[in-house]
């Protein structure tokens, strides 16, 4: 799995018939800045860029999140909210899976190398290239079990 730089995406987008526009750079640029274990929408993105005096439309931000996922640059994840959240798709071993708990939407990153090994054995049988493996645990936390039990 690569480490995408600028000039790792751009090479990738020309391979591809695309452009790196200012507005890929710029996004791309967030999320390798994001701290480990943040994680972003469209909607997240797009005020972070609005603060930041971007003039990104949101109609840009989702169609060039949907580009870096498929190229498996950034990981679309299921949080529980209700609309995807995106992170920074780290090689290996800074690979990770999510805990979810489904009524706070409390997220918990944890490692574990036997789902890595099961991705790729299976990617691998079936003649596939592995770009991503993650796995997403829905759960009750500790706290909402506490709150769900009669006193």
């Amino acid at each position: 799995m690569t480490v995408y730089t600028t000039g790792s995406l751009k090479a990738e987008l020309n391979d591809r018939g695309w452009r790196l526009t200012p507005q890929r750079e710029t996004i791309l640029h967030i999320f390798q800045e994001l701290p480990q274990g943040e994680h972003l929408s469209a909607e997240d993105l797009y005020l972070r860029l609005e603060s930041d005096g971007e003039g990104i439309s949101l109609s840009t931000i989702y169609r060039t999140l949907k580009l870096m996922a498929r190229m498996g640059i950034l990981r679309e994840l299921e949080l529980g909210e209700g609309h995807k959240h995106y992170e920074i798709n780290q090689p290996y071993p800074h690979h990770h899976h999510h805990l979810i708990c489904v009524r706070c939407n409390t997220t918990i990153e944890f490692k574990n190398e036997s789902i890595l090994k099961i991705g790729v054995k299976t990617a691998q049988k079936e003649g596939f290239h592995l770009l991503d493996c993650q796995l997403t645990i829905h759960a009750v936390c500790p706290k909402c079990q506490r709150a769900l039990m009669p006193v």
